[in-house]
């Protein structure tokens, strides 16, 4: 059976997840016009620099206060910082006219900040696997004011031999 192209260019997005490093999350990203795959992208460190592998996670923590039903709790957020997201390295590696009106496929919900980097690149569409809790709430609704399609493939099974590089 053939595919549909969600899942062509998400399996490509975990595949491509395989070359990160970074022992917490491995993550791929792709860029998409029409039908056209114009970049990869997956998680790592700076050219040139040890990666996380080599040199251990650079976690970073801060504290968010957050607001459900009324009530403010105080979150804390663990962040490595010495990886480039997936997301960042292919707005990095890409043109922004491929971008203009094109879809990114990535394994992983966008963090805020990529969502934000993404949001100003002019995709007009975001297409997820994995949920990201930490910053679901403000993400989605960023992406409603700003009227890009962001959806994600709950049904979606990733290709077998990129499980082993999930972290739960």
């Amino acid at each position: 059976m053939r595919k549909d192209w969600d899942t062509y260019f998400m399996d490509i997005a975990h595949m491509v997840s395989t070359r990160s490093r970074c022992p917490r999350r491995h993550v791929g990203a792709v860029l998409v016009q029409g039908k056209k795959l114009l970049g990869t992208a997956y998680n790592g460190a700076p050219m040139g620099v040890p990666d996380c592998s080599e040199a251990g996670c650079m976690i970073s923590e801060a504290v968010e206060i957050v607001r459900v039903d009324g009530v403010e709790t105080m979150v804390k957020k663990q962040r490595c910082i010495r990886t480039i997201h997936a997301e960042q390295n292919l707005l990095l590696f890409t043109d922004r006219a491929d971008r203009e009106g094109s879809t990114v496929y990535v394994t992983d919900e966008p963090c805020w900040t990529c969502a934000n980097m993404l949001a100003n690149s002019g995709v007009v569409e975001i297409v997820y696997h994995r949920s990201y809790l930490k910053d679901t709430d403000k993400v989605h609704e960023m992406m409603g004011q700003k009227g890009i399609i962001f959806r994600q493939l709950q049904a979606y099974e990733p290709p077998r031999e990129t499980v082993a590089y999930e972290i739960p």
